[in-house]
């Protein structure tokens, strides 16, 4: 017997911790339900708001791309975090029923105290190194972003909720202009060092942080947005090739600029009458813009 849902708001509120339940199988996250606690934290009604957005405001970005990984990886997991110079253990639940293949639900909760925390260095390094195990297996060993493979599962993920929800994904493939030449020019490290700069880059430029970045081959990187607006994300493309050519690298043999700079191409896709796979290798075949 499913539990009403006013039973369910009445148990969140009462409870002493602060809590939110956030809807999953939907693109942008939204909070179903928050108890008071969480909203004196934040100071306001959360409730529908994107969980991606407000998480970002509370703990910042980096640690909110994290969390919004394990969110998207359906992984059960926790992270310290300090907020009002406190410091909480951010615990994230899947909620998932037994005959359902992916949570449609999270459960986020805030676990304040000594106690709770662990009350030593060694609980926050045990976390740490569990969540470095796993993005060892997930990041590109050179700049630091989501792997091929990763990008490729996130992207399987994120696709599966926009065709339940008849809507629509965008990809952004940057390309590094005549990127051969400049590792001809400077080598290989020297190269590596411009990839993690524009890395950074477009990382810093994205728009929230349930996008997502990733490095697909020695010279292309690209971005998952939930953005439906070509001409949006057109733009949002080019304030990022704007970003990278104003890093001021360097580039001596390019036909394009002194400096180094990127070409894109931009790719707005559905599940109508296409998979995952074949909307971005699509557009990876594409030529540059």
């Amino acid at each position: 017997m499913s539990i009403n849902r006013k039973i369910l708001e009445q148990v969140i509120k009462a409870t002493a911790e602060p809590l939110v339940v956030v809807r999953v199988d939907h693109s942008d996250w939204p909070v179903e339900l928050s108890n008071q606690a969480f909203e004196s934290i934040t100071g306001e009604d959360i409730r529908e708001k994107p969980f991606a957005d407000v998480i970002e405001q509370l703990v910042g970005r980096e640690l909110a791309l994290e969390i919004s990984e394990s969110v998207r990886s359906q992984h059960e997991t926790s992270f310290p975090v300090e907020l009002g110079g406190k410091e909480y253990l951010l615990a994230l639940k899947p909620l998932q029923m037994p005959d359902e293949s992916d949570a449609r639900y999270y459960v986020a909760f805030w676990r304040g105290g000594a106690s709770a925390i662990g009350g030593s260095d060694m609980h926050h390094a045990l976390l740490k190194a569990k969540r470095r195990i796993r993005d060892l297996s997930r990041d590109d060993p050179v700049t630091g972003l989501t792997n091929e493979r990763a990008f490729r599962e996130v992207l399987e993920h994120d696709w599966a909720v926009a065709a339940r929800e008849n809507s629509a994904l965008s990809l952004v493939v940057f390309t590094l202009d005549e990127f051969d030449a400049y590792v001809e020019v400077f080598g290989r490290h020297a190269a590596d060092s411009c990839l993690r700069r524009v890395g950074r880059a477009i990382r810093r430029c994205l728009r929230r942080a349930s996008d997502v970045v990733g490095r697909i081959n020695s010279a292309e990187l690209v971005v998952l947005s939930h953005a439906s607006d070509e001409d949006g994300v057109r733009e949002f493309a080019s304030r990022i090739s704007a970003a990278v050519r104003e890093l001021g690298l360097h580039h001596p043999r390019s036909t394009v600029s002194r400096f180094v700079t990127v070409s894109f191409r931009v790719g707005v896709g559905s599940a109508e009458n296409q998979t995952a796979a074949e909307f971005m290798d699509d557009l990876l075949s594409s030529p540059p813009g």
